[in-house]
């Protein structure tokens, strides 16, 4: 397939957002689909207001549309709800071209916490941007069951997978933290206010917290907080010595999707403590033994009491974590991606080649 992604969401971002888009496509060309990327590195930018390490493209509506019309794709997908992925939308809809789109980020949450407002006033919003959408790409299936309580029903599911030859235990300890005493508690993602690390480094449990990652956020948690460690961002394999120098994987988010972060923490051999919402109910289960309590042993501790499902987590079995993180496969989440945008383009395709009904065919 001729398939266009549209993202306003890109290198050099760390997230499971940018992850995701450029693993899926590295495993699309591998298969033979030619692909067609439409980034903010495309064009001009500014930084996003309060969160300036993200840069959002400026006016990218015209080249936007020139690039999708010289492309000229069989499908679109469009992974944000950004300028480029309003843009791309606009496009879409006005040629008659099929895109789906994707739910990475709870944005009407998101933005709650950022600016105050109630999420229930974004959620129209939303509705309207993804409506058209030949299919929604969700992350979980209870994810796709609240885009339909939201009127959102073509949902499709799109997982994710893991780097099996890079996430996995047995690495040697990150430098800086191998000297450190346990436990050690470590937090892998963007540090800033919708990821509620403030939970996480206040939590009453002896031993050392280590966060990586960077934010906007950063510099207040570092002075805040000057007993916990920071070290910034970590990719490839410094990441994954970071997950190894570790005893428990700590995710305090009430606002993700999914959590990339956390079967990589998984399949490195770290338990995972996190509150009972979407993400961690959808991968470690509410009793720690998956989502329908079918995982032989147990990989996770879930609580309201952040500190009680550390303590948990603590005791529980690195290799149990490592077996089920490690079923996690980009190949299974590539198939699921291909099949949902294989199906949103026969359909369109057999829409088009349906015969006119006779009350409205134009007589020649």
């Amino acid at each position: 397939m001729r398939i266009a992604i549209c993202t306003d969401a890109w290198h050099p971002q760390v997230n499971g957002v940018v992850r995701s888009i450029s693993t899926t496509v590295s495993h699309l060309l591998e298969r033979g689909h030619e692909v067609e990327l439409v980034t903010p590195q495309q064009f001009r930018t500014m930084p996003m207001p309060g969160y300036k390490e993200i840069r959002l493209a400026l006016v990218p509506r015209f080249g936007t549309r020139r690039t999708l019309t010289d492309f000229a794709p069989e499908i679109v997908h469009i992974a944000t709800e950004g300028p480029i992925g309003w843009s791309a939308r606009g496009w879409c809809c006005a040629r008659g071209i099929p895109f789906t789109t994707a739910f990475h980020t709870r944005f009407p949450d998101y933005a709650a916490v950022r600016t105050g407002l109630k999420a229930e006033r974004f959620w129209p919003l939303m509705r309207r941007f993804h409506a058209p959408s030949r299919a929604v790409l969700v992350s979980t299936p209870t994810l796709g069951a609240e885009l339909e309580s939201r009127g959102l029903p073509n949902w499709r599911l799109w997982s994710r997978g893991i780097d099996r030859e890079l996430f996995r235990p047995g690495h040697a300890p990150l430098p800086e933290l191998a000297a450190l005493p346990g436990p050690v508690m470590l937090y892998v993602g963007r540090v800033a206010v919708e990821k509620n690390l403030p939970a996480f480094l206040e939590a009453k449990v002896p031993g050392h917290k280590v966060v990586v990652g960077d934010g906007p956020d950063l510099a207040m948690l570092k002075a805040r907080y000057p007993e916990a460690i920071f070290t910034g961002a970590l990719t490839g394999e410094r990441l994954a010595k970071a997950y190894c120098s570790a005893d428990v994987f700590v995710f305090p988010s009430r606002t993700d999707t999914f959590g990339l972060v956390l079967i990589e923490a998984l399949a490195c051999g770290l338990p995972v403590a996190a509150y009972p919402v979407h993400g961690p109910l959808d991968i470690i289960g509410p009793n720690g033994r998956g989502p329908d309590d079918e995982l032989p042993a147990t990989v996770g501790a879930l609580d309201e009491d952040l500190s009680v499902a550390i303590r948990k987590a603590l005791k529980l079995d690195p290799l149990a974590a490592a077996v089920i993180g490690a079923s996690y496969s980009w190949e299974r989440a590539t198939d699921q991606f291909v099949a949902a945008l294989r199906e949103a383009h026969q359909a369109s395709a057999q829409e088009v080649s349906l015969p006119a009904h006779p009350r409205t065919a134009v007589p020649a």
